[in-house]
């Protein structure tokens, strides 16, 4: 949500209960990258456990880097619990996770993971894999999508070839894969 003009990065109107921010806080009290359109949403920005018109959500605390956060800051991961499927939006994590943060976030079936920002494919793989997901979201991250990118990259590291991209995704817990199957879903950033 990163443009103050009510529109998503995604140049997408935005509107919303509810909205996540991974990044570490920024000094001043007022954000000025989140929309008037989602002013009046809960902004959740750092760790702890909420509800949000009955939808459980946990921030759990993770870095973007390998130094606990001395080179690139904070993140949060951002986990919630929708009509039983557990789904993780991981945010720009840039380590593996510790026994605790696995802990803290608990079972996933859907993880998603960014690619092109702190973590490089090989580790990017690694990290899906300590979860346990049944479905993986990448979300490529400037140029990560490109033939030679982050993106082919992870695919390769899940031994995956790159195949349609889907305009959306529907998950229920009944529908969920007996094995862990990576989901490519259509960019609409702007072209």
């Amino acid at each position: 949500y990163s443009h103050p003009d009510g529109q998503s990065s995604l140049g997408l109107e935005t509107s919303s209960d509810s909205s996540t921010k991974s990044k570490a806080k920024s000094k001043s009290k007022a954000d000025p990258r989140v929309p008037t359109s989602l002013e009046p949403a809960f902004l959740l920005d750092s760790p702890g456990e909420f509800e949000i018109h009955q939808v459980l959500i946990s921030g759990v605390r993770t870095y973007r880097d390998e130094e606990s956060g001395a080179q690139r800051g904070a993140n949060i991961c951002f986990v919630f619990e929708l009509d039983g499927v557990h789904v993780v939006h991981l945010g720009d994590v840039g380590h593996l996770l510790t026994e605790d943060q696995v802990g803290e976030i608990g079972p996933v079936d859907v993880a998603c993971v960014a690619l092109g920002g702190a973590l490089i494919a090989s580790r990017a793989a690694e990290l899906v894999a300590q979860l346990g997901a049944k479905m993986i979201v990448p979300m490529p991250l400037d140029g990560a999508d490109k033939p030679e990118g982050e993106l082919s990259r992870f695919l390769h590291e899940m031994s995956v070839v790159q195949g349609q991209a889907a305009p959306k995704l529907s998950v229920t817990s009944s529908s969920l894969p007996a094995e862990t199957t990576v989901v490519l879903l259509e960019s609409r950033a702007r072209g």
